[in-house]
């Protein structure tokens, strides 16, 4: 597949926008983003998560198997987009934003799965 000017720009600027949100928030300059900073980050995104969604999110995203407890940029782009991704989903169920829905098990697993093989 190829992409043209306008979608190359696209992604460039796209990409320009995710390193200024993860330097603003990587506040050691550690190259990674810890818990806490990738709540501040999700938290200006609008996306409040819990400490053990956070936690989850960290062991799934850091490519060190959880022994840095923390995540580099590409695994944070990742990481986003699997948070917005499922939140719209969630949204599509939750049409009164009260932060629960109902949903069978397979419109569940067929939310998820796509996140997950992804």
């Amino acid at each position: 597949r190829k992409i043209g000017p306008k979608e190359f720009t696209a992604v460039f600027y796209s990409l320009q926008n995710w390193r200024g949100i993860f330097e603003k928030f990587d506040r050691d300059r550690s190259g990674k983003i810890d818990s806490n900073e990738l709540r501040d980050a999700l938290g200006s995104l609008g996306f409040s998560v819990s400490p053990a969604v956070l936690d989850l999110l960290v062991s799934k995203f850091d490519k060190t198997g959880g022994h840095m407890k923390a995540i580099e940029y590409d695994n944070f782009i990742e990481c986003c987009l699997t948070v917005k991704g499922l939140t719209e989903k969630f949204k599509e169920k939750d049409k009164a934003y009260t932060g629960h829905a109902t949903f069978s098990y397979e419109e569940f697993m067929l939310i998820v799965l796509p996140f997950l093989i992804a």
